[in-house]
């Protein structure tokens, strides 16, 4: 990490908003919670609120920052309820301030939504169907295509390659991915990508008074199966979250057509969410910020619990209603 993104200080950051923005600013330089990224809540002297993302140098190049940005910007002139990035100065949405990468945004803010009736759920499927035919319109070629052979299998790779673990746990931990691998290549088979949120849990969907629903945080967009989007706001595993899909799919399929073969992804990609965040707490372990939120990161307890999460989540593949039904596994 850049010695400059370490020292961010509220006069850099302010002195790069205002170039960017073309505006004066007054001094409030409130820090939002993010370990990625440097997040702060400005003010300008009218009075508007703005949010300043200041990007971790090294996650994303400047093109994949553009797909991001790129999928925002078209949701909204769908006129969905999206917080599409401001234009600088420039005429792009995308500044530099030495070297550090960063865009600006309008503040809103809202409520997680209730969930308790079948209204909302429906709710839920009208709004990620209406996010994914944006989607649909065109690719992300900058971003990751979310699939074992492009992001499970180099996770994989880099896990068991990389001394985290004692060659006891290595060899269960390799005994339970090698299998949820094989299963996910079969299944991938002849699915669609295109863009989606790739990040879509219900603390990214706001309830805004008098306005309705409103998605935040495209920062782990993807090239994805559409699935990917749904499964990550039901309340349980797929066989015991049947009504809440059924009123998904009911509202997404006002909007656009849904394959059901992706439904048979649901229990796989939770296991590849598993591995994901592995590999990615893999690669912060030097960082001081990190070992303070995760500092049993690595121990042999954690590699304990980690994998009898995998090895629970192989058994829910495998119980997998569909799967069988479809003769996959006896």
């Amino acid at each position: 990490m850049s010695a400059s993104f370490d020292d961010l200080t509220p006069d850099r950051i302010l002195t790069a908003v205002e170039a960017g923005m073309a505006c004066e600013l007054t001094g409030l330089t409130s820090p939002l919670p993010s370990y990625i990224n440097r997040v702060y809540e400005l003010q300008s002297t009218d009075g508007e609120r703005l949010i300043a993302k200041f990007y971790r140098p090294g996650r994303w190049k400047r093109a994949a920052l553009q797909d991001e940005h790129d999928f925002i910007l078209d949701c909204a002139a769908d006129e969905i309820p999206v917080v599409a990035p401001l234009k600088l100065a420039g005429g792009g949405t995308i500044g530099e301030y030495e070297g550090i990468l960063y865009s600006v945004f309008p503040k809103k803010s809202g409520r997680e939504m209730d969930l308790y009736s079948d209204d909302n759920w429906l709710r839920l499927g009208r709004l990620v169907g209406r996010i994914h035919l944006a989607g649909s319109r065109r690719e992300a070629a900058n971003r990751l295509q979310m699939h074992p052979e492009t992001t499970t299998i180099p996770e994989l790779e880099l896990l068991l390659g990389g001394g985290f673990m004692s060659p006891h746990q290595r060899d269960r931990f390799k005994a339970v991915t090698d299998p949820i691998v094989e299963i996910a290549l079969r299944e991938f088979e002849g699915i669609d990508l295109q863009r989606i949120h790739g990040d879509c849990h219900r603390a990214n969907i706001l309830e805004r008074p008098d306005e309705g629903l409103m998605v935040i945080d495209f920062d782990d967009m993807v090239m994805g199966p559409a699935v990917q989007d749904i499964w990550l706001l039901l309340p349980d595993h797929a066989n015991q979250a049947r009504n809440e899909i059924n009123l998904i799919l009911e509202g997404y399929e006002q909007f656009m057509e849904f394959d059901d073969r992706q439904l048979r992804l649901v229990e796989i990609l939770r296991a590849m969410r598993i591995i994901y965040f592995l590999s990615w707490c893999s690669t912060q372990v030097n960082d001081f910020k990190f070992r303070s939120h995760f500092p049993d990161w690595g121990s042999d307890m954690f590699w304990q619990r980690e994998i009898a999460d995998l090895e629970h989540q192989y058994h829910a593949i495998l119980n997998d209603e569909r799967l069988k039904a479809d003769g996959n596994f006896c």
